[in-house]
């Protein structure tokens, strides 16, 4: 018989989280239902200016499961929804699983390239998508399998006046597009309006898959990861109960990190509607302006988020105007949250608990996050939520001592069922052991005696100098406590000495100045010495995902190209 893990987080648990967790069996679909039941005159949806009740939200669901059915979509097939955060990327998804569907959630920012690979991949015959991304999927319309494509405008969700004059906006900025509707190309509004809202009933088990979850990509070719209809309500409900103040049914949610980013899905969106939040939707996290009214318009009480956002926030000029008190949580993902970042913004918001969460993609996603009341140990990702088992473990798969370094495991009812067509990925990700399914995260991390985990860095961004181990995370935080600097990120460069060296690629705030004599007098002051970057590069601003995570690895490409460059032209 297996041994347990030891569990020691779990005596650090606030009180009122559940110290064992038992996932419900409801699908994505009956949450939405069980909420239009209980809050059917109240907001579901929130956007500049329209607003959309559960009762409607539910229906208008159910009429685009009917509309898709009609089209022909049968049980398990594929949708790709490339929506921006608007009540039809809600209406889609939703109605997407109520039809027995599986979503495919698709980046807005994706390339024509990107996209073929995805819609291919994947298999989606039915594409929904915004206007403005029509010309990207015009490019490679005839390479993939799509059948038909719903389209939608920004104008769709609008309240009157404002729809009419939105095109009249978008013509001026000349980011109107003209759609050549036909057969095979149709209106997402008209459709819908067409249809009653009674869809064929299908029947769905909380084992079916719900969503094809692509990653990143930034250490292969993009994988689809089939996170099930309960990977993906377990996740809401460990959430759920990990938030303890949380109350039902009057909540808003302020919802800027993108849906279509597993992080932003499962925090945003679907926590939302398992506690009957608002939802205040806001399409463009990048608008600054926009985030921070809607926060005030809104009266935004919880706040997911990720650190570049924050860290934003932060330094925004127009951030002084706004009352920000509203906010009572915020739980900060998808990268790694800086000290200085958090500290701040709880002094801008007057007290808000920002908290250092942490997950994968393959988790549904999250995993791991700091009590939002109890003891929060600056630097930590926090405990392993209910239900979530964790160890880290050396090379040979063996657990580790609490405080050394090793490859984080986790296991839990919200980790994936694999990668989509790619057994031989999945083979390499999930692995048997100690009684569980893990996923092997490829970060490395410790845990100390209280069962509070850190994650070091990932294994493929450690840099190496001779000889010794350097996490870009650590540098990176002393960066962060120079008063000029606005963002940071550390890689390694080629050294034929040390074998690598730091490379710290930074932007700076507005009005402030420095050079790289200053920052790397400032990091020997803080770090060991062959942790202190070598070279400083300069840029106004840092490349980031669709989901405001900064790009290490193509900074890594970028400079080592310019080196490249450099030495040649010598």
């Amino acid at each position: 018989m297996t041994q347990p893990l030891p569990r020691p987080w779990l005596s650090r648990y606030e009180a009122g989280v559940p110290q064992t967790f038992v996932p419900s069996s409801l699908t994505l679909p009956q949450l939405l239902e069980r909420a239009a039941s209980k809050y059917p005159d109240r907001t579901a949806l929130s956007f500049i200016g329209a607003k959309t009740s559960y009762r409607q939200l539910w229906q208008d669901a159910g009429r685009f499961a009917a509309a898709l059915q009609k089209m022909g979509v049968q049980k398990g097939d594929r949708v790709s929804i490339m929506l921006p955060n608007m009540p039809q990327f809600v209406v889609a998804f939703y109605g997407t699983l109520l039809a027995g569907a599986v979503a495919v959630n698709t980046s807005p920012m994706y390339t024509p390239s990107e996209l073929e690979h995805q819609l291919t991949d994947s298999g989606s015959e039915t594409l929904v998508m915004l206007d403005t991304f029509y010309p990207r999927y015009a490019e490679i319309a005839a390479r993939v399998p799509v059948k038909r494509v719903l389209v939608t405008g920004v104008q769709d969700a609008l309240p009157f006046p404002k729809s009419l004059l939105y095109p009249l906006k978008a013509r001026k900025d000349g980011t109107w597009v003209k759609v050549p509707y036909g057969e095979r190309t149709l209106s997402l509004t008209k459709v819908v309006a067409s249809q009653a809202p009674n869809p064929q009933p299908v029947p769905i088990s909380a084992d079916d898959v719900a969503l094809l979850q692509y990653t990143g990509g930034t250490t292969g070719v993009p994988k689809g990861a089939m996170l099930t209809h309960r990977n993906l309500v377990a996740n809401c409900e460990q959430a759920r109960g990990w938030m303890t103040d949380l109350r039902d049914g009057q909540e808003v949610t302020l919802a800027a990190i993108p849906f279509f980013h597993v992080y932003g899905m499962t925090v945003a969106m679907n926590l939302s509607i398992l506690i009957g939040a608002t939802v205040a939707l806001v399409p463009n996290p990048r608008d600054l302006k926009m985030v921070l009214s809607q926060i005030t318009a809104s009266g935004a009480t919880l706040f997911p988020g990720v650190p570049t956002l924050y860290n934003a926030i932060n330094n925004h000029p127009d951030t002084p105007k706004h009352d920000l008190t509203c906010i009572r949580a915020c739980i900060s993902g998808s990268a790694p949250l800086l000290l200085e970042t958090a500290r701040r913004f709880k002094e801008i918001t007057g007290g808000a608990n920002l908290v250092e969460g942490y997950g994968l993609t393959e988790a549904s996603p999250c995993t791991h996050t700091n009590p939002i009341f109890g003891a929060q140990k600056e630097g930590s990702i926090g405990l392993p939520m209910p239900g979530v088992d964790a160890v880290v473990v050396d090379d040979s798969g063996q657990p580790v001592q609490p405080g050394e370094v090793g490859e984080l495991w986790v296991a839990g009812p919200m980790i994936m069922k694999g990668y989509w067509q790619r057994p031989d990925e999945t083979a390499k990700t999930l692995r048997e052991a100690f009684g569980h399914t893990w996923l092997m995260t490829g970060d490395m991390a410790t845990m100390d005696e209280d069962g509070y985990f850190r994650i070091v860095d990932r294994k493929k961004d450690l840099i190496i100098a001779g000889g010794f181990n350097i996490y870009p995370r650590e540098v990176e935080e002393a960066l962060m406590t120079h008063p000029a600097v606005l963002e940071a990120a550390a890689v390694g460069l080629p050294d034929e000495y040390r074998g690598e060296s730091v490379h710290a690629v930074v932007a700076l705030k507005p009005g402030q100045s420095a050079t790289e004599a200053d920052l790397i007098a400032h990091c020997k002051g803080l770090l060991s010495a062959y942790k202190v970057p070598r070279s400083v590069e300069f840029r106004t601003e840092l490349p980031k995902t669709a989901a405001m995570k900064i790009l290490r690895r193509q900074l890594a490409q970028e400079a080592k190209a310019a080196r490249g460059s450099t030495k040649a032209s010598a």
